[in-house]
């Protein structure tokens, strides 16, 4: 408001020069100088109500004979109207001037052709306005551009802590509630267990660093997993107690690596959430190549995670896959459970 206030002092001294050096001002042009230029102040707050004071100001010192070379005032809330006003209130400016413009040129006598002329200064000052609006908008629309950006890359991180940390968790946990009963019983399998959970821990810490070495821009400390890391995910799910297998169907291909690691991580939730929550004794990891797709199954003989809403980790692979073009369907089958993603090939 402190430069509204100063822009607003300037525009009345400009507009009040000629009246005052041509010793013919009169005290009203003072006062319609004042109307033309002093509710520049609120110009922001009120651009619509301070466009049509000074426009009638500027009507005013036209009418008596002390309009300078240039209405300065109406000028500026020309440019601040096409900046901040609605679109209605932006169409209504300018036919208002457009007509105002037109009327004055007619009433004082002068050619028809000089209302262009006249009608300049304004066309310079609203396009100025509309400039600055349409920066302003850009600006806004980058900033929510970026705004769903970050979300997007906050939602994928999330997704990547939650599959590192659930899989190789889980596997700890389950290796260290046997862990005390194996050693009273079979001190070798004591032994592989607790290998196990410091195998499952390492494991986790590397793609943790990873991870966090993407967050931090250098690109990450250790390689994504790809479809070479399945046996040892499935070699994990042996150490849980399971019975655990992986075949593959088909001539294997090489994927890019966003399907690669989609593929690894549905293959490592599946994984997690039989060791979880399952409580079964057999599970299959399938990896089927066909003409356009590949088909990724697992499938247990457990009873799956039970009812209620589904979990992040459900949704994060559903997320992965559908980012990737593909389909995920997950649910009871006759005999256990089953996870299904069809993930198509380039």
């Amino acid at each position: 408001m402190r430069l509204d206030t100063v822009l607003a002092a300037v525009c009345y001294l400009a507009t009040i020069a000629v009246p005052v050096k041509s010793a013919h001002g009169r005290w009203w042009l003072f006062v319609l100088a004042a109307v033309a230029c002093a509710p520049l102040v609120w110009r922001r707050r009120y651009p619509v109500a301070v466009a049509a004071v000074t426009g009638a100001g500027t009507v005013g010192l036209a009418l008596a004979g002390g309009v300078t070379n240039l209405p300065y005032g109406q000028l500026v809330s020309t440019y601040t109207l096409a900046d901040l006003a609605p679109p209605l209130w932006r169409l209504l400016g300018v036919l208002a001037t457009a007509v105002g413009v037109a009327a004055l040129t007619l009433a004082s006598g002068s050619s028809p052709s000089l209302a262009g002329v006249a009608a300049l200064p304004f066309v310079a000052a609203y396009a100025l306005g509309t400039g600055a609006r349409a920066r302003r908008d850009r600006i806004a629309m980058l900033e929510e551009l970026h705004k769903a950006a970050a979300a997007r890359e906050r939602e994928r991180i999330a997704r990547e802590m939650h599959d590192v940390l659930a899989h190789s968790v889980s596997l700890m946990v389950v290796q260290a509630e046997a862990g005390p009963v194996v050693l009273r019983t079979d001190p070798d399998k004591a032994e592989a267990a607790f290998d196990a959970i410091a195998n499952a821990g390492r494991d986790a810490l590397g793609q943790l660093r990873h991870t966090l070495g993407i967050l931090r821009g250098d690109g990450g400390l250790a390689p994504q997993p790809d479809l070479d890391a399945l046996p040892a995910l499935v070699a994990d799910a042996r150490r849980a107690g399971l019975d655990a297998s992986l075949s593959e169907h088909g001539d294997r291909r090489a994927l890019p690596a966003e399907l690669a690691i989609a593929a690894y991580r549905v293959v490592q939730e599946a994984l997690t959430n039989t060791v979880k929550h399952a409580r079964a004794r057999q599970v299959s990891v399938l990896l089927d190549w066909r003409d356009r797709a590949l088909r990724v199954e697992v499938r247990d003989d457990g009873r799956g995670a039970g009812a209620g809403p589904p979990g992040h980790g459900l949704i994060g692979m559903r997320e992965r896959v559908a980012a990737c073009g593909g389909q995920l369907s997950a649910g009871a089958v006759e005999g256990g459970f089953r996870v299904t993603a069809e993930l198509p090939l380039p």
